[in-house]
C-alpha cells in the first residue's frame, strides 16, 4: 500500500479513537507524561504521585501568538513566574504538546493540597489579575482538567 495512503488511514484511525474515547480521557492520561518542558527551574522538578486529597490542576491551551514566537515565550515564562509564586501552588510545570493525538499547543500543571487550597488559588489576586490581563487576551482556547488520585 502506498505510504501516503497508509499514513492518512492511520491519522483517520487516531482521530476516530480520540473521538470515541474523548479528549479528556486522553489528556488526563497523557498530560503527566508529556516530556518537553518549557525552561527548567527549581520549581519545575516534576511532581510526585498525588496523595490523599491533593488535586492536580491542568490546563491545556493555544495562544493567539504564533508558536515559538517571543510573545508566546513571554506568556509561558510570565505564567510560570506569576502563578508558581502563589503560596498554595505546588509542582508548577509548563509544557509543550508533543502528541499527534491532541492539537492543543501548551499546558500548565500544578498541584494543590486540597479543595481549600485550590479555591484559594482561584481567588488569589495574582491569579485573578493574570486571567484578566493576560489569559483572556492571549489564549485562543483551552481545556481545564482537575484530578484527585483514585
Amino acid at each position: 500500500m502506498d505510504s501516503f495512503i497508509k499514513n492518512n488511514i492511520q491519522k483517520m484511525e487516531r482521530r476516530k479513537f480520540v473521538t470515541n474515547v474523548g479528549v479528556g480521557a486522553l489528556v488526563g492520561t497523557a498530560m503527566p507524561l508529556i516530556s518537553s518542558c518549557v525552561g527548567k527551574s527549581e520549581i519545575n522538578q516534576g511532581s510526585p504521585a498525588l496523595k490523599g486529597e491533593e488535586i492536580q490542576h491542568m490546563v491545556i491551551f493555544d495562544l493567539k501568538h504564533e508558536k515559538g514566537s517571543a510573545e508566546a515565550d513571554k506568556f509561558l515564562k510570565d505564567g510560570r513566574e506569576i502563578l508558581s509564586k502563589i503560596p498554595v501552588v505546588k509542582s508548577f510545570q509548563v509544557f509543550n504538546q508533543v502528541s499527534v493525538k491532541n492539537d492543543y499547543t501548551y499546558g500548565f500543571s500544578m498541584v494543590f493540597a486540597g479543595q481549600t487550597e485550590y479555591t484559594a488559588y482561584n481567588n488569589h489576586p495574582d491569579h485573578v489579575a493574570f486571567v484578566e490581563t493576560r489569559w483572556q487576551k492571549e489564549v485562543s482556547r483551552f481545556l481545564e482538567i482537575d484530578f484527585k488520585a483514585y
